[in-house]
């Protein structure tokens, strides 16, 4: 048996349950992983509240690294040793092994361990799409606005936008967080919440606004990211920790400097395989070299599902988050 952490209705975090569970055997194309280290992502929040609605009961979480177990047919390429991540479909990462299929694992390099891994495979691969596929006019020189700039994905998406030579604006809540930004490549820090995010971002950059704006809250600053926009800008709507992005108001873009909005999904981005390639082995070499590096600031055990769900949705982590499996 193993031990997962599964959910029987959406709500707050107390519906998390740590329970044992049959794990099978892997059928055609899955392996059978044992898990080293768990992601905890903001997605898994939206997944238990019931706002990315799944069937239940369910498992919790899209993001793990571990060992391959046991192979099932079809499975070539892999084989029982080998050391592998993935994020993506099915749920249930949060558990201390499972059956996945090969389409959803990446090989790990061996000079990425386990726990960077889990922190940075959903991340990394979110901060690789943001910004190299999300807006096409985006060139070195250019100034962008970095929302959550001191969480997981921002402190990557911040490295990365500054080995594309881009200038990063990033917005977060306490000075705590704004050193930690700062120190992996922010060049500005707005306070958004005792600072006009709109007017700060025109007076640094001499009225004329961004060209891409990663926004990752939603709904409370979908309307200041839009006027942070220069003129034919990209506002790239990255999460909605704030609650859903408004109805999009044609009008308004235009009013704003003919701006575009984008709504995307990791899953888009990783389904031609060609593409999925690029995009992780961009990633693992970043991070293999030392050129992009994992910040993992909480780490937490299975059965502290319910509190890492607290701490989350609080605001009281930076970088990224794991569960570390014994």
């Amino acid at each position: 048996m193993a031990k997962a952490v599964r959910f029987y209705e959406a709500g707050g975090a107390d519906v998390l349950r740590l329970e044992d569970v049959p794990v099978g055997k892997p059928g055609e194309g899955e392996v059978r992983v044992r898990h080293v280290a768990v992601g905890l992502n903001f997605a898994d929040t939206y997944f238990r509240q019931g706002y990315y609605p799944v069937p239940l009961p369910n498992g919790m979480g899209v993001e793990a690294s571990g060992v391959i177990e046991e192979i099932g047919p079809g499975t070539n390429g892999f084989r029982v040793g080998d050391r592998v991540t993935y994020t993506g479909s099915p749920l249930g990462a949060y558990s201390t092994e499972r059956v996945m299929p090969i389409g959803s694992l990446f090989k790990l390099p061996v000079d990425i361990d386990h726990q960077t891994a889990a922190a940075m495979t959903m991340r990394g691969l979110s901060a690789a799409y943001w910004l190299l596929k999300t807006n096409p006019w985006m060139k070195p020189g250019d100034t962008i606005l970095l929302h959550a700039a001191a969480g997981g994905v921002g402190l990557i998406a911040s490295q990365w936008a500054k080995l594309l030579g881009l200038r990063v604006i990033g917005t977060v809540s306490t000075e705590q967080k704004a050193d930690l930004a700062k120190a992996h490549g922010c060049d500005e820090i707005i306070y958004y919440r005792r600072e006009d995010v709109p007017a700060r971002v025109k007076e640094l950059t001499d009225g004329k606004g961004v060209a891409t704006v990663y926004d990752t809250v939603g709904k409370d600053t979908y309307e200041g990211s839009l006027k942070s926009l220069k003129r034919r800008g990209v506002l790239v709507g990255c999460g909605t920790a704030s609650g859903s992005f408004p109805p999009i108001d044609a009008l308004q873009l235009a009013i704003q400097g003919s701006v575009y909005f984008t709504r995307p999904a990791l899953a888009d981005y990783l389904a031609d395989p060609a593409e999925r390639a690029e995009l992780s082995s961009a990633l693992f070499d970043h991070v293999a070299s030392g050129r992009i590096k994992i910040e993992i600031n909480q780490r937490y055990e299975l059965d502290d599902a319910i509190q890492a769900h607290r701490d989350l949705e609080a605001g009281k982590t930076t970088g990224s988050s794991i569960f570390v499996i014994p």
